[in-house]
C-alpha cells in the first residue's frame, strides 16, 4: 500500500515538473521574441521652441457692473392697474412704467381743487374790501391763510398720486417685471430691473505689489466664454483709493463700449492689462504642457543612434519651468533652449525612450491673443 502512494506521489511529481518546464520554455520564448521585435513607433506632431516678444501685460478675472442698475419700486402700496413696457425693452428717461390705481387720490385732489378755487374767490374779494376799509387786516390775513392751506393740500395730493407712477430714472435696458396686472404690491417691492449697458464696467482685482505698475488710462482687453474668440477693448478708468486689509488685493475699474448690449452685469470675465514695453521669452504652443503636482513637463525630440548604428527618432521627457500663457502659447523660464523640439499632439501614449515618427501636416496652427500693436 506504501509503496502505491510513493510511485503515485512520484508520477505527480514528476508530471508537474513536466509542465512547469514546458512553461519555462515558453516563457523564454516569448522574452526572446520581444527582445528581437522592433519597438512600436508611434506617430506624434512637433512645433520648435522659438523666441519671440511678448508685450508686458497682467491677467486677472472679474464682473462686469453696469454704470447705472437698480431695481425699481414705487414709493406707496396700491394695486398695479396699468404696465406701460415689454418685458427687455430699451426706456427712455421718464417713460412711464407702471401705475398704481389713483381713483381715490384723484376723487379727493376734484375736491380740494373746489376748495382752493372757492379760498381764491373769498381771498380777492377780502382783498378788495380790505382796500377800501370795509374788511379788519385779520380777516384777509385769514383768507390768505387758508388759500395757502388748501393750495398745499392739491401740491400734496397731486405729489401721492406722482408717487403711484413709476417711471425710467435713466436711460436703458429692462428685465423681467416681477409684477402683474391688477396685483396688490407694498412700498419698496421690486418691479423690474433697470440696467444701463453703454458704456459698461469690469470690476477686478489685482494684487497690491502692482500698485505701482497701474496708471488709469492704460488699455485693456476683456474676454468672456459667453462671447468665444471675442475680445472687448476698454480702459483703465478707476483704481480704489484704498487695498484690502484681509486679501491686500486692490479694487480696478475698467471702463468698455457695449452699443450692442452683449456684456450684461454679472458676467465673468477675463481681464488683461497693458503695463508697456516687451520682454524676450522662449515660446511652446500650451498642447506640447503636462502639468501635474511634481512638476510642469514636455516631451522633447531627439535624434538617436542605436545598439547597430542606425539612427532613431526617440522622445525624452523634460522638466521645465512655465512662465505665462499669451493665447495658445505660454513662455518657458528653464528647462529647453530655443531649436528645440517638442511634441504638442500624441505625447499621452509616450514614455521615455518612445520611438517617433513626425507628421505635421494635420496639427493646429496655434495663435496668439490680441495685443495694443494687434488688436
Amino acid at each position: 500500500m506504501f509503496k502505491k502512494i510513493l510511485f503515485t506521489a512520484l508520477g505527480i511529481l514528476l508530471l508537474a515538473g513536466v509542465i512547469v518546464g514546458i512553461k519555462v520554455l515558453q516563457i523564454r520564448a516569448m522574452i526572446a521574441a520581444g527582445a528581437d521585435a522592433p519597438k512600436p513607433v508611434e506617430t506624434v506632431s512637433t512645433a520648435l521652441v522659438e523666441t519671440d516678444r511678448w508685450v508686458r501685460s497682467i491677467e486677472s478675472v472679474g464682473s462686469f457692473r453696469a454704470v447705472q442698475g437698480a431695481d425699481l419700486s414705487t414709493e406707496t402700496s396700491g394695486i398695479v392697474s396699468g404696465i406701460h413696457f415689454e418685458n427687455g425693452a430699451e426706456v427712455r428717461e421718464g417713460d412711464l412704467l407702471v401705475e398704481l390705481d389713483t381713483s381715490g387720490e384723484e376723487a379727493t385732489l376734484r375736491s380740494a381743487v373746489a376748495e382752493a378755487d372757492l379760498a381764491r374767490t373769498v381771498y380777492e374779494r377780502t382783498k378788495m374790501l380790505r382796500a377800501s376799509n370795509a374788511m379788519p387786516q385779520s380777516d384777509l390775513d385769514a383768507a390768505a391763510s387758508q388759500l395757502r392751506k388748501v393750495n398745499a393740500l392739491v401740491e400734496q395730493l397731486r405729489a401721492t398720486i406722482s408717487k403711484k407712477q413709476l417711471r425710467a430714472p435713466f436711460t436703458g435696458r429692462l428685465g423681467i417685471r416681477e409684477v402683474n396686472l391688477g396685483q396688490f404690491i407694498q412700498n419698496g417691492d421690486k418691479i423690474v430691473s433697470l440696467q444701463s449697458l453703454d458704456p459698461i464696467y469690469i470690476d477686478f482685482l489685482l494684487p497690491q505689489q502692482l500698485i505701482s505698475t497701474l496708471a488709469a488710462g492704460q488699455k485693456i482687453l476683456v474676454r468672456t466664454d459667453a462671447y468665444p474668440g471675442r475680445v472687448f477693448e476698454g480702459e483703465l478708468t478707476a483704481i480704489n483709493s484704498e487695498v484690502d486689509r484681509v486679501t491686500r488685493n486692490i479694487r480696478l475699474q475698467g471702463t468698455l463700449q457695449n452699443p450692442d448690449g452683449s456684456l450684461r452685469p454679472g458676467m465673468f470675465a477675463r481681464v488683461e492689462i497693458f503695463e508697456g514695453g516687451e520682454d524676450e521669452v522662449l515660446r511652446i504652443p500650451l498642447t506640447a504642457l503636462f502639468r501635474a503636482p511634481y512638476g510642469d513637463s514636455v516631451f522633447v525630440v531627439l535624434e538617436k543612434t542605436g545598439p547597430d548604428g542606425a539612427k532613431e527618432t526617440v522622445v525624452e521627457q523634460r522638466f521645465i519651468r512655465a512662465g505665462r500663457a499669451v493665447g495658445d502659447f505660454v513662455s518657458v523660464v528653464e528647462g529647453l533652449k530655443e531649436g528645440d523640439t517638442v511634441v504638442t499632439a500624441g505625447a499621452f501614449k509616450l514614455r521615455n525612450g518612445s520611438a517617433v515618427r513626425v507628421d505635421n501636416s494635420l496639427a493646429p496652427q496655434p495663435t496668439l491673443s490680441p495685443s495694443p500693436e494687434n488688436s
